[in-house]
């Protein structure tokens, strides 16, 4: 345990970013496992727009600094792919 009074408040700091950090990144997976349910149903229209929900999503990750851009856009470009893919 912290004996000084900031490294306590730090102890509390770290633990509420924890949380509101998986509740982020929890919430940006089910909405990529959502789009890929879309995509392997072979609904294009679904997964359009479970892609465009699943991109706003990621994308206020970024915003909130849970997730690295650049992994947000690695995985953006693969959904795109997909849904390329599958118009195809």
């Amino acid at each position: 345990m912290p004996n000084k009074k900031s490294a306590k408040k730090r102890v509390l700091v770290a633990e509420r970013n924890r949380i509101y950090n998986r509740f982020w990144k929890t919430r940006c997976k089910n909405a990529v496992k959502k789009f890929l349910e879309a995509v392997e149903s072979k609904d294009v229209e679904l997964a359009n727009k479970r892609m465009n929900d699943a991109q706003g999503v990621l994308d206020k990750a970024v915003v909130k600094g849970v997730v690295h851009r650049n992994t947000v856009a690695r995985r953006k470009s693969s959904m795109a792919a997909k849904i390329k893919a599958l118009s195809a």
